[in-house]
């Protein structure tokens, strides 16, 4: 028991580069297997946190200019949402990494000042980049089907009321559209949490070995031989933090529904199999 806890304390950061520096080399214990994997599990967390967040407002402006009848705002966002949603996301962290290693390592001259690009080559940047614009794409399709679907009924009564306007869409039109896609959208956000595990396999480096969850369950993997210990403690902890997601997101779900009868309905993880 005690040399667990020393082990946490080794080794529980190491991924955020404290503790020890040195990764184990022989005789692995499940405590530092089950450590260290959760230590990369950080760098899963701040991939998917960001990503949504970011890609959230990037996603209802990508909706509401597609849902535009200006064509100067609403082709582009149709052809950035086809462009990330017609390709693999495996292909974009590549075609990503190619593009940004040709920028010059020196920086980029803007005004007279240099500008650095060479940190958007690491994961936690470029890989994030990606991410961001991916999920943006799913979640703006998402967000525009519930805007084209919104209850005729409360935008007359809006209307009655005499909203228009920013008034109308703040208190009619975007929160309805929110709780016709929240469901979904809480599908997207999981996706977006398992496929933090790709950045692994990207061409983005990790900073200094500090890897994500599958990063060091690889290293296990390889120097055991065994891939039936590290790799299920990574699937343990990804399914423990979809549980916590999910159960987020049903929060925001029933805020969202509170005033309407039956607003403690849960939301169900219905995993899309093929996309």
């Amino acid at each position: 028991m005690n040399q667990c806890l020393q082990t946490i304390q080794d080794y529980g950061l190491r991924a955020l580069g404290l503790g020890e520096r040195l990764l184990p080399r022989s005789g692995f214990t499940l405590c530092e297997q089950v450590t260290l994997i959760g230590s990369g599990l950080i760098w899963n967390i701040y991939f998917a946190a960001l990503a949504l967040f970011f890609g959230f407002f990037l996603a209802n402006a990508l909706a509401v200019a597609k849902a535009s009848r200006n064509p100067w705002a609403r082709k582009p966002a149709e052809w950035f949402i086809f462009l990330f949603r017609g390709s693999p996301l495996f292909i974009q962290f590549f075609l990503a990494y190619e593009m940004l290693v040709q920028l010059p390592r020196a920086g980029i001259d803007v005004l007279g000042i240099t500008v650095q690009t060479s940190w958007m080559t690491r994961a936690w940047a470029g890989a994030l980049l990606v991410l961001m614009l991916n999920t943006a794409a799913y979640s703006a399709e998402i967000f525009y089907g519930a805007l084209r679907n919104l209850p005729k009924g409360e935008l007359e009564a809006a209307d009655a009321y005499g909203m228009a306007g920013w008034t109308r869409w703040r208190r009619v039109v975007w929160p309805t559209a929110m709780r016709l896609a929240w469901p979904a959208y809480t599908n997207e956000a999981i996706f977006l949490f398992h496929a933090t595990t790709l950045v692994f396999f990207s061409g983005f480096p990790a900073f200094q070995q500090r890897g994500d969850a599958l990063y060091y369950a690889n290293y296990f993997a390889d120097k055991t031989f065994n891939p039936f210990i590290a790799y299920p403690i990574v699937a343990g902890y990804f399914v423990l933090l979809t549980i916590g997601l999910i159960a987020l997101f049903g929060m925001v779900n029933r805020r969202l529904n509170r005033h309407l009868p039956g607003a403690a309905k849960k939301i169900r993880y219905r995993p899309n199999l093929i996309r």
